[in-house]
């Protein structure tokens, strides 16, 4: 048995778990153009999570679950702070996406973490306690965070650390603004409030939390900014709305031929550049606590669970 296997195996057969919600549908899909921007999008916010993973005391030798891992870049980051005496596990419902962490991982020689594809993250569970379950930009797609939370938060030792990161979607921002921009937005926020995701999620980890029988969470926002011809911005918008496309187009939120994903980019970099607008966008909120007795957070989240 690998040490992978002591410490993220299934829990032995007869050991039950805490029931919790099931999710639902990620908006955003897994086709090539997804894995893709998920790691554009790390690129732009990678700093802001490795600040609040290193607030929140992620640190060598500590073993780490990350939850809703997609193409395992918040994986990969926890494994540069952990180091090689510590280890991760990545975990994701998507095959496609743990398919490309996993040969990611391998071709940067990282040895220390390692990724599972896991259909409903309330029955997964680990072997033994780990030191830490992080997330970034999960919560927000789950019908009741909260259970998968507690559920999550059990998974973890008295006195380590439950970290996660949400987006708040409304302070997305520019000066001078766009028309076109606006309307991404606003593609971009109807389909995923169509498709039930909450882009506010940010704002409501603090109560997420408390429901979940933790304590109320130290918090930290930021954002990324961009300007000029050369931001990244401008890529990062019109993959958002690529990714987001065939769902736009199922609920009625706007078409391809309108949309013209194809040169968006480009449209959006002349327009915003002209107007000198200075856009701030995805928002982040990171929120994290050290773990409480296993014995209280268990009788809150419980409550919180069964009512």
């Amino acid at each position: 048995m690998t040490q992978e296997d002591y410490l993220f195996g299934r829990a032995p057969p007869g050991v039950e778990t805490e029931p919790a919600a099931p999710s639902q549908q990620y908006v955003l899909g897994d086709r090539e153009c997804e894995l893709r921007r998920l790691v554009s999008q790390s690129r732009l916010i990678a700093d802001i999570t490795e600040h609040v993973m290193q607030r929140a005391g992620i640190k060598p030798g500590m073993n780490v679950v990350d939850c809703g891992c997609g193409v395992g870049d918040v994986s990969f980051l926890i494994a540069t702070l952990v180091g090689s005496a510590g280890r991760v596990l990545g975990i994701d419902r998507s095959v496609a996406a743990i398919n490309r962490a996993r040969e990611r991982a391998a071709e940067a020689g990282l040895r220390n973490v390692s990724f599972e594809v896991v259909d409903d993250l309330a029955s997964f569970r680990t072997r033994v306690p780990v030191d830490a379950a992080v997330g970034r930009f999960i919560l927000m797609y789950l019908r009741e965070p909260a259970a998968i939370l507690s559920h999550f938060a059990r998974q973890v030792r008295p006195g380590g650390l439950i970290v996660f990161q949400e987006l708040v979607f409304s302070m997305c921002r520019s000066e001078p603004s766009c028309p076109l921009l606006e309307k991404c937005r606003g593609w971009v926020h109807d389909t995923f409030t169509h498709s039930g995701a909450d882009v506010e999620m940010g704002w409501k980890l603090s109560s997420t939390f408390e429901r979940a029988g933790l304590p109320s969470p130290e918090m930290f926002l930021a954002s990324p900014v961009g300007t000029g011809r050369n931001s990244p911005m401008y890529r990062y918008i019109a993959d958002t709305v690529r990714s987001l496309l065939p769902m736009m187009e199922h609920y009625g939120v706007a078409s391809a031929e309108e949309v013209m994903v194809d040169n968006l980019a480009d449209r959006l970099r002349i327009e915003m550049t002209a107007a000198g607008t200075v856009c701030a966008t995805p928002c982040t909120i990171g929120a994290w606590i050290r773990k409480l007795d296993d014995f209280n957070m268990t009788q809150q989240g419980q409550d919180h669970i069964n009512t």
